[in-house]
């Protein structure tokens, strides 16, 4: 073997063992993987995607992937003790969207190793923001927002986390939860770094998606979609939703929303099966983040 070829084959092995790993910028200790997953209220006629098929799967999913913070929506509360039971490292925290225990949770799931929860609160969206139960605009059911404030134990670092469920029909229902979700985090947040996740039961391509990311002229306060500026690209599909089928490209509802000084260092849409059974009708969203400082 002569030395040129040696030295292109020594390229060659270097390329293939070490390229990809040198390539992916790593996030470090301080890192949050970030979930927001739509697991579906239990309906019993389901059948063989009913709750009791699908919740060793959920629990799976959030287990496999290693996610500290999860953002649920349509949990019932008989589902957040399914996974309590199943997941002992997390606890939650929220309220029933009817009120109290009653309704669909937009629960936060998180490491209780990882994060000790200072503060919660639930509003609804709508023009009586304090009045459980309350359904706004042209929505169908009652819209609510949770949030929490934790305090991470490892950095010491505090944020919030705020997690909803947008209503699936009213549009002035969407447009204007969006909106007030804004001045919700804006006027909460204080100087501290903030994730959003939640189902916005709305495309890229819409008014609620433009008023959440800033593109609506005069916006004051934004979110950015954390996919588009993950430092190590996207994975995975361009759909979120799946009715428990094959899922329109391009179909996503569901987002990680990020502010500013906070990286994102991956971000994918899972699309994790069993034998052809999903753990939800809609793929959970994952994002790696790092808080810096605002």
């Amino acid at each position: 073997m002569t030395i040129k070829s040696s030295v292109l084959l020594f390229l060659l092995l270097l390329l293939a063992f070490a390229g990809p790993a040198a390539a992916r910028i790593s996030s470090g200790r301080g890192a949050l993987r970030v979930m927001t997953f739509n697991i579906r209220y239990n309906e019993p006629r389901d059948g063989v995607n009913a709750w009791s098929n699908r919740k060793t799967k959920v629990a799976d999913v959030i287990r496999f992937h290693k996610a500290d913070l999860i953002g649920l929506q349509e949990a019932q509360l008989n589902q957040l003790q399914d996974l309590a039971a199943v997941l002992p490292d997390f606890a939650w925290c929220g309220v029933g969207r009817d009120g109290g225990d009653k309704g669909e949770f937009s629960a936060i799931l998180y490491r209780k190793s990882r994060f000790k929860l200072l503060e919660t609160k639930t509003f609804w969206l709508s023009e009586t923001p304090d009045k459980e139960g309350a359904k706004g605009w042209d929505a169908d059911y009652p819209r609510i927002v949770t949030w929490a404030r934790f305090e991470d134990r490892r950095t010491k670092k505090k944020f919030y986390h705020f997690n909803t469920h947008f209503d699936h029909r009213g549009e002035k229902a969407r447009v204007e939860s969006a909106k007030m979700l804004l001045a919700a985090v804006a006027k909460t947040i204080g100087n501290l770094p903030f994730v959003v996740t939640g189902d916005f039961n709305a495309t890229e391509k819409t008014n609620v998606y433009r008023i959440l990311t800033g593109a609506e002229a005069g916006a004051e306060f934004k979110l950015t979609d954390a996919r588009y500026v993950s430092v190590n690209g996207h994975f995975g599909g361009t759909a979120s939703f799946n009715e428990f089928k094959e899922p329109t490209p391009g179909y996503k509802i569901d987002y990680v929303f990020v502010g500013p000084g906070t990286t994102v260092f991956e971000h994918g849409i899972l699309t994790d099966r069993w034998d052809g059974l999903w753990a939800s009708d809609h793929m959970p969203v994952l994002a790696e983040i790092v808080f810096g400082k605002r």
